[in-house]
């Protein structure tokens, strides 16, 4: 049995020396990308969660659980998207703080 001796590398070192392309290049997403998909999956939980309590409303869905089920996605996909912002900008603040 070979045993490798155990280096340090930079993040992400590994993953383009074994010839996988790093995040934003062809293939992946970038970033922005990934924030902006993101961003348009809570928007349309949003829009399902609300689509089902009118279709609730106007009594073409029976089930009440798929109405609170629709309404708790999108409520937690809100509240996680509002946590990320909220670390975002608390990251930028303690940027702006640091001396240069």
């Amino acid at each position: 049995m070979r045993v490798d001796r155990i280096a340090l590398a930079p993040a992400g070192a590994d993953r383009t020396a074994a010839g996988a392309s790093p995040a934003g290049a062809e293939g992946g997403k970038s970033f922005g990308q990934f924030l902006a998909d993101s961003l348009g999956e809570v928007n349309k939980l949003q829009g399902d969660a609300q689509q089902a309590s009118m279709n609730l409303a106007a009594g073409k869905i029976q089930d009440v659980s798929e109405v609170v089920i629709a309404t708790e996605k999108a409520s937690i996909a809100l509240q996680l998207t509002m946590q990320v912002r909220n670390k975002v900008v608390e990251a930028y603040h303690e940027m702006m703080r640091m001396q240069v």
